[in-house]
């Protein structure tokens, strides 16, 4: 898969199921938190069969560090996006017309450090999506779908003007590509800052990931039905060893 073709996926994945909400009025229903589920699921395995290999790879004893501090950022950017990145969704006061910035801005540099990831650390800017690549932009339009709908959601109720609503759907769409654009600048591939960027975002798909899980049984009550998507995740996952 080439560059432009991954680009055109990364955008129209996210921008089309935002428009969809607004076109045929989705609804986040049950169906849609096992989506989730799976997402956090098919993640947290490609983390670990691929993404983690990949990194020590060309090995740095420094490198973890930089998964744990993409595990803080991502925990920093929850504090303004209320948890949208797995599936929170609170609707407040449905009267008041006002752009949630924070959230926004949250989600947007989230989806921007994934796009940048999808620059494997040994393709030193000539980027296709060979299999580890294509397993990791497989996990992120997984996960991107149903945060679209959230998003796209929390906007409507939140009584913006139409043009505003698409507009920042748009800019969402594009944060992911935009990062995958960059990354792909050989000035951010030098001393292997690829390995960093990876590495960064690993940190932020385990916590994703993990939140996801460790929330997928309310009351901590065992689901079924729950327990089989997280495992058909795992086994997905793994099939593209």
């Amino acid at each position: 898969m080439n560059l432009t073709t991954t680009y055109i996926i990364l955008f129209c994945a996210a921008f089309i199921s935002g428009c969809a909400v607004q076109i045929f009025k989705l609804k986040f229903t049950k169906s849609l938190r096992l989506l989730i589920s799976f997402s956090g699921a098919f993640l947290l395995a490609i983390s670990v069969l691929h993404l983690i290999p990949e990194i020590y790879t060309g090995y740095t004893e420094k490198i973890g560090l930089f998964i744990l501090l993409g595990f803080l950022l991502q925990l920093l950017l929850e504090f303004f996006s209320d948890g949208i990145e797995h599936g929170h969704f609170h609707s407040h006061n449905k009267t008041l017309v006002a752009f949630p910035y924070a959230i926004f801005i949250s989600l947007c540099i989230h989806s921007f450090v994934e796009g940048m990831a999808l620059v494997s650390p040994h393709d030193h800017g000539h980027m296709h999506v060979h299999d580890t690549n294509f397993s990791l932009l497989t996990g992120i339009i997984i996960h991107k779908i149903p945060i679209a709908i959230v998003l796209s959601t929390m906007l409507l109720s939140k009584n913006i003007a139409k043009s505003v609503y698409f507009i920042a759907i748009f800019l969402f769409a594009i944060s992911a590509p935009l990062g995958l654009f960059l990354a792909t600048n050989k000035l951010l591939l030098i001393a292997g800052n690829a390995n960093i960027i990876l590495a960064l975002a690993v940190g932020i798909f385990l916590h994703i990931s993990t939140t996801i899980l460790f929330e997928s049984s309310e009351g901590h009550r065992f689901d079924l039905k729950k327990f089989g998507i997280i495992v058909l995740g795992f086994a997905i996952a793994a099939l593209t060893l």
